[in-house]
């Protein structure tokens, strides 16, 4: 066989083999394409945690409460009206010499228990409503804080809704007596503490609240600067809450201490 004959068995060789292995190759490609892209599967929603199923659970058992304190607070507000109407007849017959004063003392004394009725249930809602918003504060805040990871000895964080101090001295509850006498000369009243150590709702949310204490003042007002000043000033931890939260109340307060965490 000549070179010729050995070039032309070669090139037929080619034009019949290769086309059937491009158009083999191309069809894969385009039965590649049709085929529907599967969507990524979903991730799982997350249970919510014991500490969520908690608060919720504590909020709701206290709205509850509120309710009915809001309905006696109505029926005690309603005998008040009575009373004072009858006070107010009582003097009127009390000016004609109609009604001896004993008769009208009686009457002014039955206004004033339905008045401190009225306004012990008042301060019972209040009360409520402080230790929801600042437990809720705190958690909230602690959950900011938890993002920027480990604060040194000495620093301080100030964000829009909270202040954190990580003092280099710690803090124990037989501390307070100092911070106390300090808020007392030179405030010239009793330093506002709403919570001293563990709290019943620190219980039911299972937070160590043992060695730290909350006050009922603003961060941004004078008493809440002074105090904190002096707490840096002293090394104490400290972390001050000024937001609010919506739908519930709100209570800016400085938890002296440690962040509470779950035990």
């Amino acid at each position: 066989m000549t070179c010729t004959h050995y070039l032309r068995l070669l090139l037929l060789f080619c034009f019949l083999c290769v086309p059937a292995f491009s158009f083999s190759d191309k069809s894969a490609l385009a039965a590649q394409r049709k085929q529907p892209t599967k969507p990524a599967p979903k991730a799982p929603a997350q249970p919510p945690n014991e500490l969520t199923r908690l608060r919720d659970s504590y909020i709701k058992t206290t709205k509850e409460y509120k309710a009915s304190l809001q309905k006696l607070l109505a029926l005690y507000e309603a005998s008040e009206a009575k009373a004072e109407q009858r006070l107010t007849q009582s003097k009127d017959l009390f000016n004609d010499g109609l009604l001896s004063r004993k008769e009208l003392e009686e009457s002014e004394r039955a206004v004033t228990v339905e008045q401190e009725k009225v306004s012990g249930v008042k301060q019972q809602i209040a009360s409520a409503d402080t230790q929801i918003a600042q437990t809720l504060l705190e958690i909230e805040g602690n959950k900011q804080i938890a993002k920027l990871g480990r604060i040194p000895k000495g620093r301080l964080v100030q964000t829009t809704s909270f202040v954190r101090f990580n003092g280099g001295s710690g803090f124990s509850l037989s501390n307070a007596g100092k911070i106390q006498n300090f808020f007392f000369k030179t405030f010239s009243r009793p330093l506002p503490i709403a919570v001293l150590g563990q709290g019943a709702i620190h219980d039911r949310w299972r937070l160590d609240h043992r060695n730290a204490m909350d006050i009922s003042l603003n961060p941004d007002e004078p008493e809440g600067q002074a105090l904190m000043e002096y707490l840096r000033t002293n090394g104490i931890p400290f972390s001050a809450f000024r937001g609010a939260i919506p739908g519930v109340a709100t209570g800016p307060h400085i938890h002296i201490g440690q962040p509470s965490h779950r035990y």
